[in-house]
This record gives structure tokens, sequence and C-alpha cells, in this order.
């Protein structure tokens, strides 16, 4: 499978896309990237094609500043607008799809900040692949406030050693969530999804299970609620 190249408009400005999908798809994700690598970094790209293999389309785009080749995060406005967008060009490209958005880590917060402020009723879900709960080494949950005000089922995938995500912090958050949050545990994993060579898991294995979980989780028919 070859992704084809999406062109997304938002508001704040152009930024490209990917979008792979099988010939079985089910399932679109909406996936944006880290604050510090794009929608090419080997780690989004193995997760889409992960993903493909359990019939689930992925629709991959760039942030603006991104796109523009800075380091720089945009702001949360203008962050906020290309998801909005990204989600809209994923509507377009695949009708007969349901949608699912989300990200890895900022992708995936500037995901669900957008949620929070309203408009995503037709998203069946937001799906964040560790997110990013706080600064490294200073425990916290501030920036999960907002989730309280998303409507929408959600479904976390993290590690128990991500150092920007406190497990039993985690773990409160979803409490917290209740009925609305799925917590899914890659035992071992750190913020990058990278396992200890003493579990005897590859990459490619802990890939598996991700894209498993999302499958599971957000396919018709799949446990979301």
């Amino acid at each position: 499978m070859v992704a084809r190249p999406v062109t997304i408009e938002s508001t704040a400005g152009t930024v490209g896309g990917l979008l792979l999908r099988p010939p079985d798809a089910s399932l679109l994700l909406v996936l944006a990237h880290g604050a510090g690598a794009g929608m090419r970094h080997p780690f989004l790209e193995g997760l889409a094609r992960a993903l493909a293999e359990r019939g689930v389309a992925t629709l991959r785009y760039q942030f603006l500043y991104m796109e523009r080749g800075g380091r720089r995060p945009d702001s949360p406005a203008v962050a906020q607008a290309a998801v909005r967008a990204a989600v809209g060009a994923a509507r377009a490209a695949a009708p007969d799809l349901p949608v699912v958005a989300g990200g890895k880590s900022y992708g995936g917060r500037m995901t669900s900040e957008a949620a929070a402020r309203g408009g995503f009723d037709d998203v069946r879900g937001l799906a964040f692949i560790g997110f990013p709960l706080h600064a490294a080494g200073r425990p916290a949950d501030g920036r999960a406030a907002h989730l309280d005000r998303v409507t929408l089922p959600q479904l976390f995938v993290q590690g128990t050693r991500d150092a920007l995500a406190d497990f039993q912090l985690m773990r409160q958050v979803c409490d917290r969530l209740g009925a609305r949050a799925t917590l899914h545990v890659v035992q071992d994993a750190d913020h990058s999804f990278r396992v200890p060579k003493r579990t005897g898991r590859s990459e490619a294995d802990v890939l598996g299970e991700i894209a498993a979980a999302v499958a599971l989780w957000g396919a018709p028919g799949g446990t979301i609620r």
C-alpha cells in the first residue's frame, strides 16, 4: 500500500497529509504527530502500516510549524485549526468510514483541546497514543482538566514507564472520566513506546499491540463506549 498525499486547508494555513487506506478499511484514524517529529517519523509510519493491517485507515498530517520547517510548536489556536481541518479532510476523503481523531503525545493533546471546544459531533471518539499528562519529572494532572468537557469516548494508550504521564495519575484521570475513558496499558513502554530488551519484545510487536488496541476499541462492533 502507498499513502496518498492530501492537501489540507486550515484557517491558519495549508498543511500536507498522507492518507493510507487498506481495501478492507472499517475506520479512519486522523493521526497527528508529536511535538518534535512530523507525520513521516518512523514511529507514525510503522503505526499507520500496523493499523492498515488491521483494517484501520489513517490520515496523518502536519501541524503548520512542522510544515514550514520550524521547531517551536504552534499556538493552541493554530494547532487546533489544523486538527479541525484534518478532521474535515478525512470526512471528505472517506465519507463512508467512521472517523476517530487523535495523535501521538502533543498531537493527541491538541486534538483533545479542539474537541473540548465542540463541533466534533460526527467523530466517533478520540485516541491518544501517549497522552502527555505533564512535563518530565513534574507529575501533575492539570493538562487533563479540559478532558472533563469532552463528551466523546476516549482511548488512552499509555506505557507504564512514560516520563510524561505518571501511571497512577493517568489511572486517576481515566477513573474520573468514567465510562468515557478506556485505558490500554503497554507494559514497560516509555513515552516513545520503547521497551527494554529484557522483555523480548520488538518495536513491531509494540506497534502491533497499539494498532490492535485502536482497532478493537474504535471499529464498528468494537468496544468503544
